[in-house]
């Protein structure tokens, strides 16, 4: 992703909190100082709504409008007032009159007080939160990943574990509306797994819901997947695709998704790295390598974009069929777009899809105990949202 403005590491809700972050977010931080969340949030620029005018080109009279009004961050606005100009611009943006501002405070207080009744192993949730916010055009956009010590997933050959949270954020201008969706982060090579759950959003228009409930369901998910997420995995480890037999690359297979060619060739290389063989690797190691390539490597900003591609890993994961038939598909069509003379296709072609399809059916019983799993574990989902 491209750097934020700033970053900010929180742990501990309050400074009634006396709680380390892990060793290794620790080490992935490089040692920075770190905040508590209510300070982290406190500190997060706010938005007010001020009176919009427009020049009459004709008599230069500035005349006010109702239809919009400016939103302004105070603080910047009040050091317009000195001699001294603000450094940053206090302007946002200009929406309609139908826009409702949501400030962080609005939204963050709420899961202060949630945290503060959630307990994990006899530890309120709130001693055990850390994370970073991220802040982008003056601080007028913001992501944040939030996570639990304690809530998480450990895998059998590793001593660190993928902690369990959320990702978060909105912006001021019109283009994120309030966000959250389940998040982990593998503490083994510091990979992101966004996009767990669906994404739940409150945008900026009209009343603003009960924000104390919404984080209460949200939560609930959050405490789902942890629990599942293990054998998602587990499953995954046990699928393999032996590209030996396979008429593309790991590269190849990466791009035929939709990846770029410059996270392909990230991915393929972190997947080939940390499999038993360069042939034969497993869908678990194939989206790691996905997910590596986008925490690192991803040239993009936070946001739709990145979401597509994020989609794409995770299907590898939680939907391998759809993966090998999405491949199959990408191929067939690179095949067609390559014969240029419209005669049939090759018998190396249709060799090639052949050796595609004997994979997918080999793979199908272990494929139908991944339906069946995602959809109870979606039905439970819907469950906790109701």
């Amino acid at each position: 992703m491209k750097d934020p403005e700033s970053r900010t590491i929180f742990n501990g809700i309050n400074g009634r909190t006396n709680t380390e972050l892990p060793e290794w977010y620790q080490q992935r931080s490089g040692g920075a100082d770190t905040v508590t969340f209510v300070e982290a949030i406190r500190d997060l620029p706010q938005a007010v709504e001020t009176t919009v005018a427009y020049q009459n080109p004709f008599t230069d009279e500035w005349v006010e409008t109702e239809r919009f009004n400016a939103l302004v961050e105070p603080r910047r606005a009040r050091e317009q007032t000195t001699e001294e100009e603000a450094e940053i611009d206090p302007l946002f943006h200009i929406p309609t009159d139908s826009y409702s501002i949501i400030n962080p405070i609005d939204i963050y207080n709420p899961l202060e007080e949630v945290l503060r009744g959630n307990i994990i192993d006899g530890t309120p949730v709130g001693d055990v939160m850390f994370g970073e916010i991220r802040r982008y055009r003056g601080g007028g956009e913001v992501h944040m990943d939030i996570m639990f010590d304690g809530l998480e997933v450990r895998l059998p050959d590793r001593s660190e574990p993928i902690t369990m949270g959320v990702t978060s954020g909105y912006d001021f201008f019109g283009e994120h509306a309030v966000y959250v969706e389940g998040f982990a982060q593998d503490g083994y090579c510091s990979n992101s797994m966004r996009s767990l759950t669906d994404k739940e959003v409150i945008k900026h228009v009209g009343d603003v819901r009960n924000f104390r409930t919404w984080w209460e369901k949200i939560l609930a998910q959050i405490e789902l997947i942890a629990s599942d997420l293990f054998k998602f995995i587990r499953d995954a480890q046990d699928i393999d695709l032996d590209f030996f037999e396979l008429p593309f690359t790991v590269t190849e297979f990466y791009t035929l998704l939709g990846f770029p060619d410059y996270l392909a060739e990230r991915a393929a290389s972190d997947a080939e790295a940390n499999s038993m063989s360069p042939f034969e690797i497993d869908m678990w190691t194939l989206h790691s390598g996905a997910t590596y390539a986008l925490t690192h490597f991803f040239q993009g900003r936070e946001g739709a974009f990145l979401d597509q591609y994020v989609r794409i890993a995770n299907d590898i994961l939680f939907n391998p069929e759809g993966t090998i038939k999405c491949v199959e598909q990408a191929y067939e069509k690179q095949l067609e777009a390559n014969n240029d003379d419209g005669s049939q296709m090759t018998i190396d072609g249709e060799r090639a899809l052949a050796s595609i399809e004997r994979i997918s059916d080999n793979l199908q019983e272990k494929v139908e105990q991944f339906e069946e799993r995602e959809d109870e574990l979606r039905e439970r989902f819907q469950d906790a949202m109701a």
